[in-house]
């Protein structure tokens, strides 16, 4: 395994001893595969990370953790090494934990790993679970500042949220949906997950209290997809379109995924969708907001929220000036005419 990098870097980066790391590279037994794929992963993050190598400064090694499908969980690490070149005072180097429907338990044991090893920080997309919050307790009182991004979990010792503001997302979605369907009648299918992430019940809150508020009389068909995978969730549309013979829109609150499935059901049933509006800008939805098959994608730059999210670890250990604050994005409404040059990192 060719590289440049010296053993206490890789050790760093790995979260491992120097004699450990030394055993892999040398090819020596007695060490298991996962820790031997532990340091082939942390040799790959120093090489994505190179730049920040070569810079002098403080140092501040910081664990990203994501539980989401790996579509989002790719573009929050690519946003992450696009930004850290441009962070300063400090120089941040990064480690990626990044799971898929990982239950919470296996989440909490992952942050007890990191509060061991040690980190100088961790930004965290994790269910909303007694679990996870103490995992990040347990964090906090070892001295490691955590942020949440994307869903928040507002009853732990988190340092700050930085993230698009999901209940104004969600109230946006229901404006939307009521200009375009104006006073045709029927009913908005509106799907989520399993409800163990806040983000999704703070859009769900605030599309339901806008929608009372803009038109009363409108119907909501809630679909939850328990399970995540785009075969359960089409059988799901289709049963509910088969029950609902009214819908005529959809309010998806997923992040990242699902859509196609939802625009399958609808084509498999004969049935036209009025209007539907999705978030997060990814090549699925791009695809089908080209096609005309989403009508808006609510976005967010998730390039800014790394950027914050950064700077609130920093200003935890006195690096920038100031107490660490949550940080609302803006929400983007993005139609078919007004893509983004190119596809957001």
């Amino acid at each position: 395994m060719g590289h440049p990098y010296r053993i206490r870097e890789i050790a760093v980066q790995a979260g491992l001893s120097e004699a450990t790391v030394d055993r892999v590279l040398h090819g020596r037994g007695g060490v298991r595969a996962s820790t031997v794929a532990e340091v082939h992963q942390a040799v790959e993050e120093l090489h994505r990370q190179r730049t920040q190598l070569r810079l002098a400064g403080r140092t501040f090694v910081v664990d990203l953790v994501v539980d989401a499908p790996q579509c989002f969980s790719s573009a929050v690490r690519a946003a992450l090494e696009a930004e850290l070149p441009g962070v300063r005072p400090a120089v941040i180097r990064s480690r990626f934990h990044l799971t898929e429907a990982a239950p919470a338990a296996e989440i909490a044991a992952a942050l007890g790993r990191i509060a061991v090893r040690g980190s100088q920080g961790v930004v965290l997309k994790a269910p909303d679970d007694p679990r996870v919050v103490a995992a990040v307790e347990r964090l906090v009182a070892a001295g490691v500042p955590v942020v949440t991004v994307v869903t928040d979990l507002p009853t732990s010792p988190r340092a700050a949220y930085v993230g698009i503001d999901n209940r104004a997302a969600g109230a946006t979605a229901a404006y939307l949906v009521d200009r375009w369907l104006g006073d045709t009648p029927g009913a908005v299918l509106v799907t989520r997950g399993d409800g163990t992430f806040r983000g999704e019940d703070e859009r769900e809150m605030g599309f339901r209290a806008t929608q009372r508020a803009l038109r009363p009389g409108r119907r909501l068909v809630d679909l939850v997809n328990a399970d995540g995978r785009d075969d359960d969730l089409r059988r799901l549309v289709l049963d509910a379109l088969a029950a609902h013979p009214d819908v005529v829109a959809v309010y998806s609150m997923y992040t990242f995924g699902g859509n196609r499935a939802t625009v399958e059901a609808f084509a498999a049933a004969g049935r036209a969708c009025r209007v539907f509006v999705a978030h997060d800008l990814h090549e699925h939805n791009l695809a089908l907001l080209h096609d005309g098959h989403l009508s808006a994608v609510l976005h967010h730059d998730l390039r800014q929220d790394m950027r914050h999210a950064c700077q609130a670890i920093m200003q935890a250990h006195g690096a920038l000036p100031g107490r660490p604050r949550s940080w609302h994005s803006a929400v983007q409404v993005v139609t078919p005419y007004n893509l983004p040059p190119s596809p957001p990192a």
